[in-house]
């Protein structure tokens, strides 16, 4: 495995994220454990969750799954950079979503609880809240770090303007502010190259993208639909929309060798500012066949050819629109 440090901070996380989602709604308790047994077997030190995940109101089924995981002990938690999100809603009353000084202090009590854990190692914001202003959103997350529950601040889901906002008032409250991003960045949804990317690089900040696979899509979709394998709903309209440029892609990845879900990441990991794509196997499998993706080296002929399928915006702003 290779690590590499969450931006500019001194934290060494792995270059591959294990993200959670699937576990409870896709992935079985007992399965979820073997997965992330075997992260930890392969060196992924990184964990992603959210107080969200599982999808029953209030519940936090994937938190309680990874801290019943916890529990079992073997110095698990220890190794473990742990990442979690609050902002979703987690009931119907008024302060249970977003992010209020309650709602926050609300969150991480709650996360830390089914998380079976003292501290949290990436708080993160899910989405941004134009409603509640920095002083207080900062405020919140200084009290936290002071009690040591958790470590780092994270955003996710940010524009590029808001991470400038969010981290000069940081600064002028000393305070260490964003360290990480967590984006939608994959070769068919590029739209974060023109702003996102370029604010993470300037703040050095640590690029977390999700969905690297653009839900499936990247993951060989029209061959398996070719062959009969059906494809949930949003994947199919997508394989329709992107059919012409798919079979490209996808024919370029059988001229590499290589499977196109492994060099859909190993595209993602190529982008100095990215920190770790966040993987999210439903099994075992997917999880072992994800690590290849960290041995392909794609040359610049590679990146020419991939950029040609798979136009991004035209650059950063605001060379991608104008002059």
């Amino acid at each position: 495995m290779e690590y590499t440090q969450l931006g500019r901070t001194g934290l060494k996380v792995s270059r591959l994220c294990l993200g959670t989602m699937n576990f409870g709604p896709k992935t079985t308790e007992e399965d979820s454990f073997a997965i992330m047994d075997k992260a930890h077997e392969a060196g992924i030190n990184f964990f992603d969750t959210a107080n969200v995940y599982g999808w029953k109101l209030g519940e936090g089924v994937t938190e309680q799954i990874v801290g019943r995981w916890f529990a079992q002990g073997g110095g698990r938690r220890a190794k473990t950079v742990l990442a979690t999100k609050v902002y979703g809603k987690m009931g119907n009353w008024p302060n249970q979503s977003r992010l209020s000084a309650l709602s926050i202090r609300q969150g991480v009590e709650g996360s830390l609880k089914r998380l079976k854990t003292d501290y949290i190692d990436l708080y993160q914001m899910h989405h941004v809240d134009r409603n509640t202003p920095w002083e207080e959103i900062w405020q919140a997350m200084e009290t936290l770090v002071q009690q040591g529950k958790i470590l780092y601040v994270g955003s996710s889901n940010f524009a590029g303007w808001h991470i400038a906002k969010a981290n000069e008032i940081a600064k002028s409250r000393h305070f260490l502010g964003l360290v990480s991003e967590q984006c939608l960045y994959n070769l068919k949804d590029r739209m974060g190259e023109m702003d996102v990317l370029p604010a993470c690089r300037d703040y050095g900040m640590g690029v977390i993208p999700w969905s690297p696979l653009a839900g499936g899509l990247l993951a060989g979709a029209l061959g398996k639909a070719k062959t009969g394998r059906r494809a949930e709903e949003d994947v199919a309209k997508d394989i329709k929309k992107h059919a012409a440029q798919l079979s490209r892609y996808e024919k370029f990845c059988k001229q590499k060798g290589e499977k196109p879900a492994d060099a859909a990441l190993a595209w993602v990991l190529a982008n100095p500012v990215v920190t770790a794509p966040i993987i999210g196997p439903r099994t075992l499998e997917q999880l072992t066949d994800s690590l290849r993706a960290l041995k392909i080296k794609f040359s610049k002929a590679d990146m020419e050819k991939l950029d040609a399928i798979w136009p991004g915006p035209g650059g950063e702003s605001p060379e991608a629109f104008a002059w």
